[in-house]
C-alpha cells in the first residue's frame, strides 16, 4: 500500500476541488488572480483545485468570499469535505481492486439517500453473497479465483451502509428482467429474489419493479445511481454498463437524470404490487 502523502486524491477531495474552481470561473476570477488574493501562488490554487492539496474549512471558507460566493449552505458542505485523507474501510482494497471500486464505497459512505436504477442486474446493495459470486465467476475475461472472493468480499462489505443505527435511504427501481435472468441457477436466483422481499420490507428501503409491457423505460442502456448529498449542488451521479463506469456531476445532467428517475418510478409499480410479482417470479423457479 501506497504511503498516505502519495495516495491519489479520494473522490470527495476531487469534488472539493472542482467546486472551488467552479466558483471561482463563475467569478471570472483566474488561477493566478486567486493565488495573489489569497495571498498564494497559482500553482498552490491549482493543487486545491485538482484534489492533490488538503485544504481545511477556513480556507475553503475565505476562498468562497473572495469569489462572491453568498451561498452558505454549499459553502457549510464544502467546509465539511476538507481536511487530509480519512481511511475507509474501503482502503483495505487499495492496490488490490481498481480505484473506481473505493470511489463508489466512498459516495455511498458519505450520502444521505440513493436512487437505484437496473435494467439486467439487481442493485449491488441488495444482492446475495452467492449472487453476487456468480456474477463475478460470469465476467470476460474471468477473474482468477482470488480476484473474484475480493470482488465478493468488497460488494458484501459496502451493504453496511443500509444496515446499522442510521441507515441509508435507498430506492431500488429494478425491472422485471432483473428479476428473471436466473444467475447462479434456480437455487441462487430463488434465494436472490427471496432476499429482495425481505429488504424491501424494511422501512428505509423502497423496492420499486417496472414490468415488461410498459412501453417506455428511459436510458434502458446503463445503471443509474443517484447519490443525494446535503445541498443538491454536490449530488452525483454514476452511470456503469458492462464497457463503462464514470460520474456526473455538472448541473444540466443532475437535473436530467433526476427528471429520468422520476419518470422511471411513475411508470414502476407500487412497493406492494413490486413484492407480488417478485414473489410470483421466485416461485417458478
Amino acid at each position: 500500500m501506497m504511503p498516505p502523502s502519495k495516495l491519489p486524491p479520494t473522490i470527495r477531495q476531487r469534488r472539493l476541488g472542482a467546486e472551488l474552481r467552479r466558483l471561482r470561473e463563475l467569478a471570472e476570477i483566474s488561477a493566478t488572480e486567486a493565488g495573489r488574493l489569497h495571498g498564494t501562488t497559482q500553482s498552490r490554487i491549482s493543487n486545491i483545485e485538482s484534489g492533490g492539496y488538503p485544504v481545511s474549512a477556513e480556507r475553503v471558507r475565505t476562498l468562497a468570499r473572495l469569489y462572491g460566493c453568498a451561498d452558505q449552505p454549499l459553502i457549510d458542505e464544502l467546509a465539511s469535505m476538507t481536511g487530509g485523507r480519512t481511511r475507509g474501510w474501503w482502503d483495505e482494497y487499495r492496490g488490490i481492486l481498481p480505484e473506481p471500486h473505493l470511489d463508489l464505497a466512498e459516495l455511498e459512505h458519505h450520502t444521505r439517500q440513493m436512487r437505484i436504477a437496473t435494467t439486467i442486474h439487481m442493485p449491488g446493495l441488495l444482492q446475495t453473497t452467492e449472487h453476487a459470486r456468480a456474477l463475478f465467476r460470469d465476467v470476460v475475461p474471468p477473474f482468477d479465483p482470488p480476484t473474484v472472493e475480493h470482488q465478493v468480499s468488497f460488494r458484501i462489505k459496502r451493504q453496511a451502509v443500509i444496515y446499522g443505527e442510521q441507515p441509508t435511504q435507498l430506492t431500488a427501481i429494478i425491472h422485471e428482467a432483473a428479476l428473471r435472468m436466473g444467475f447462479g441457477g434456480p437455487k441462487v436466483a430463488r434465494a436472490q429474489l427471496e432476499h429482495l422481499m425481505e429488504m424491501s420490507e424494511h422501512e428505509h428501503i423502497t423496492v420499486r419493479v417496472t414490468p415488461f409491457g410498459t412501453g417506455s423505460y428511459p436510458s434502458s442502456g446503463s445503471a443509474i445511481v443517484y447519490f443525494d448529498a446535503e445541498v443538491p449542488q454536490l449530488d452525483t451521479v454514476q452511470l456503469d454498463t458492462d464497457i463503462y463506469s464514470g460520474y456526473v456531476e455538472a448541473q444540466p445532467q443532475l437535473l436530467r437524470y433526476r427528471a429520468v428517475l422520476d419518470r422511471l418510478e411513475g411508470s414502476a409499480l407500487t412497493p406492494g404490487e413490486s413484492r407480488d410479482l417478485v414473489q410470483r417470479v421466485a416461485q417458478t423457479l
